[in-house]
């Protein structure tokens, strides 16, 4: 399955639509006024399904990523000088590749590839490609990808 991250050309708060390849809509990410990132998922019948919520008063960056109201668990920043790293607390997933490009895979904890996630360039707004092994992973792709994306705006600003 793939599915297309694509940042809003206007828009004070973040804000995101998920397509697939033939241009239908899937989720619909809106930033909400808070401290730190807080990014609300909605799917087609804008239905709240997920949020990725930043942590306040952390050391490095933390967030937090709920399936409707139920916690799943957290995307850790961990201190490095050269290249990002994350600890992740979801699903068991790791994450592999060049996190500077914004060129990685998501793999399982037995190792099997999740997800390949790369950034388009000459967008006019970020634009990455998500290509998910099996379509009930894209929520939680979807999140993760959204945490690494606030957390890298995040140190940019």
């Amino acid at each position: 399955m793939r599915l297309l991250f694509k940042q809003r050309f206007f828009s004070w708060l973040d804000s995101y639509d998920i397509f697939r390849e033939d241009g239908e809509v899937v989720y619909t990410v809106q930033g909400q006024l808070s401290w730190g990132h807080c990014l609300k998922i909605f799917d087609r019948e804008g239905r709240e399904i997920g949020t990725v919520k930043e942590k306040i008063f952390t050391f490095l960056p933390t967030f937090e990523i709920y399936m409707g109201a139920q916690y799943m668990g957290c995307i850790n920043k961990e201190f490095s000088l050269f290249h990002p790293r994350f600890t992740i607390e979801y699903n068991g997933w790791s994450v592999e590749g060049d996190w500077v490009e914004w060129d990685y895979r998501i793999l399982d904890a037995g190792g099997r590839e999740v997800a390949v996630v790369s950034k388009e360039l000459w967008q006019w707004t970020d634009t990455y490609v998500m290509d998910i092994e099996r379509p009930q992973d894209a929520l939680g792709v979807l999140m993760l990808v959204l945490a690494i994306d606030a957390e890298k705006c995040s140190r940019n600003q």
